[in-house]
């Protein structure tokens, strides 16, 4: 099944400014979840952040700007945990994920969207961990668990279905 993108829905997770210099390429999850804001942006695509403990990791890097009322601060790892945040997310909603840390927030987050019967995908350039075993092993659980595995581009190109949307030459030019 490829994204629909009329029911996609950006989650990032926890892309925090004392967690990413932590985070083994983190400077490339950060630059492919620019490129993934960007891209919904521009095509109308609804976006929500996690703050894991703002008070110690610190606020969404300044390279991720939040819209009003689309950051949601926890204190659990699995975000769907806190109170309200599935109803935040469509029932049927396509949600693309990326963030950090690929083997804590991420994988309980997306845990708990597979098992609230969200389909989910994670894009595996766009999320981080302190150790690439730590990542790699996350991945590989999320993918049994039934997330789809996808990178950037995938997301992107799902999202433009054909090189006559009017915004195709935008969005490629934030992958290239």
């Amino acid at each position: 099944m490829t994204l629909d993108p009329g029911r996609s829905l950006l989650l990032v997770i926890d892309v925090q400014t004392r967690l990413m210099p932590a985070i083994q390429g983190g400077e490339a999850a950060v630059r492919n979840a620019r490129r993934l804001t960007d891209a919904a942006g521009l095509m109308g695509i609804p976006t929500l952040f996690t703050e894991q403990n703002p008070q110690g990791l610190g606020p969404t890097v300044d390279d991720l700007p939040v819209p009003a009322g689309r950051r949601v601060h926890k204190q659990f790892f699995d975000a769907c945990r806190e109170d309200g945040f599935l109803d935040r997310i469509p029932q049927d909603a396509h949600v693309i994920v990326a963030g950090c840390e690929a083997h804590v927030c991420v994988l309980q987050t997306v845990l708990g969207l597979l098992a609230a019967s969200r389909k989910t995908w994670v894009v595996c350039d766009a999320v981080g961990s302190r150790h690439p075993d730590s990542k790699d092993a996350a991945l590989g659980r999320m993918d049994r668990h039934g997330a789809e595995i996808v990178t950037t581009e995938m997301v992107v190109f799902e999202w433009l279905q054909t090189a006559e949307h009017p915004h195709f030459r935008q969005v490629v030019a934030l992958i290239k």
